[in-house]
């Protein structure tokens, strides 16, 4: 199978929309790999705070994209050969990266790191950009979201879970920061393109909204067949 014939997923949408999580579920459904793009910022962010970098220096930042020693095994990530799973989710990595994302030398590093995740049987992928800039031609593209509000209490009570201090007010006022951030940008704005199809998951539960993807994905998946 060549690479162009690999199936592709993409579900970009905003800070804490619930993409990732819809995008794994659909990839252990399908038996697709499966790629976290924000982890790679949030990586590139938290390499910056251990070494220090000045935030604003974007060729040293491209540097640490081109070289990143991180894996990725189920849910656990590592880099330099430690697992920073819990600690590349924290508010301030999750700032950082959507700063660092801004940065064109960035981008550009991890373009071709992105597309290597394109193997057989197919991939399922969410960011802010897989299906505009880094996977144009997937068979499917999702622009996931829901209200700000929603997406506040969804992270609040993610942090919580994991023995995070948060508070709801802080955390709308970060995300609705973000998204200002994200969708004015100059390179690769979060914005819903022509071709993805809008899936709004506030008044959805998680299984609803997988269950969405997955029929999309199978009536696409069927019309190619014939």
């Amino acid at each position: 199978m060549q690479t162009n014939e690999i199936p592709v997923i993409t579900i970009d949408g905003p800070s804490a929309s619930g993409k990732g999580t819809i995008a794994q579920l659909v990839a252990k459904k399908l038996g697709f790999h499966y790629l976290d793009s924000g982890a790679l910022y949030r990586l590139i962010a938290l390499k910056a705070l251990q070494s220090h970098a000045n935030i604003e220096d974007q060729t040293l930042l491209a540097h640490f994209a081109r070289n990143l020693n991180a894996s990725f095994e189920d849910e656990t990530v590592s880099l330099d050969g430690r697992v920073v799973t819990n600690e590349i989710r924290s508010e301030q990595c999750g700032i950082l990266a959507s700063q660092i994302a801004a940065y064109p030398p960035v981008r550009e590093a991890l373009t071709e790191r992105q597309r290597a995740f394109r193997q057989p049987p197919g991939l399922v992928t969410d960011g802010r950009d897989m299906g505009s800039v880094i996977f144009p031609d997937a068979i499917l593209k999702i622009f996931l979201t829901a209200s700000a509000e929603i997406r506040a209490q969804r992270r609040h009570k993610q942090l919580i879970e994991k023995g995070i201090d948060a508070n709801i007010a802080d955390l709308l006022q970060d995300i609705q920061k973000r998204d200002d951030r994200d969708s004015n940008r100059s390179i690769a704005p979060l914005q819903q393109g022509m071709d993805a199809r809008l899936l709004d998951t506030t008044s959805l539960t998680i299984s609803e909204a997988q269950d969405t993807v997955l029929s999309w994905y199978n009536e696409i998946f069927a019309k190619n067949r014939v």
